[in-house]
């Protein structure tokens, strides 16, 4: 079943979960999905990864068919794996599971391949 933000069964109601409201306002469909449920449980909300993003925040034009304004931050695939990284050193992750990432094949594996699904699937707009 999926976790719900406000499942205590899930540990997911303590004074340590990030507060992605304002993100959820639009992105509803992160507020269950597997990456940002785990960090925000560890008090690691969106703007950890994407920066405030004020301006992307505020900026409604999209719904009118406009450009929106992009997040602070946005990664491509090729930037996934070294961001995540930066506060998940490689000697810290297991070996098994994890060596398809460190290969030197082709296609790389990117983290977000196995942990989620944090990827917009449609984008309706591009940015300005």
């Amino acid at each position: 079943r999926p976790l719900l933000l406000d499942d205590p069964a899930a540990g997911l109601t303590d004074a340590y979960m990030a507060d992605n409201s304002r993100c959820f306002v639009c992105h509803i469909n992160y507020a269950q999905e597997e990456i940002a449920v785990t960090h925000a449980k560890q008090d690691i909300g969106c703007n950890h990864c994407h920066g405030e993003s004020d301006e992307h925040i505020a900026d409604e034009s999209w719904a009118s068919g406009g450009s929106g304004t992009s997040p602070d931050k946005i990664y491509t695939k090729d930037q996934v794996n070294p961001f995540c990284l930066g506060c998940h050193p490689a000697d810290k992750l297991s070996e098994e599971p994890h060596k398809p990432v460190f290969a030197d094949s082709n296609p790389q594996k990117h983290c977000t391949d196995c942990h989620g699904e944090h990827l917009l699937k449609e984008r309706k707009t591009k940015w300005k």
